[in-house]
């Protein structure tokens, strides 16, 4: 399997994304912004526990940080595994959902569930 360039995969991502709405197709927006999501999840890193006070506190917010960069976090660098596997993960996701929908009887929630599945996968190779 050649590598993945993971900029690459979230840049083709955005334009089936782009495409998605302007075609108006909700299903295929629904799923593209989904999987984006749990990518951007993932590399977020989590804060460190506060210790003390901070710097600058806003008088009307408790706890929160004024200034430049205040809210800004930290990210980190995904490989192109995890980022694969965070897409099968989410294709993955969706056909089970679908199949106990299909055993409970709604056919139409397990169709559109597959349907995004299917634009998942077929996003990054386009």
């Amino acid at each position: 399997m050649s590598p993945v360039d993971t900029d690459e995969v979230q840049q083709r991502l955005r334009t089936a994304l782009r495409s998605a709405m302007k075609a108006r197709d909700t299903i295929a927006t629904s799923a593209l912004r989904s999987v984006l999501a749990a990518i951007a999840n993932a590399e977020a890193v989590s804060p460190p526990p506060p210790q003390g006070r901070p710097p600058r506190a806003d008088a009307h917010v408790a706890g929160s940080v004024a200034g430049v960069g205040a809210a800004e976090a930290e990210r980190r660098t995904l490989t192109g595994e995890e980022v694969a596997a965070i897409i099968a993960a989410e294709v993955a996701d969706r056909r089970a959902a679908a199949a106990g929908y299909d055993e409970s009887g709604n056919a139409d929630r397990a169709a559109r569930l597959r349907r995004e599945a299917e634009v998942i996968e077929a996003a990054p190779g386009s």
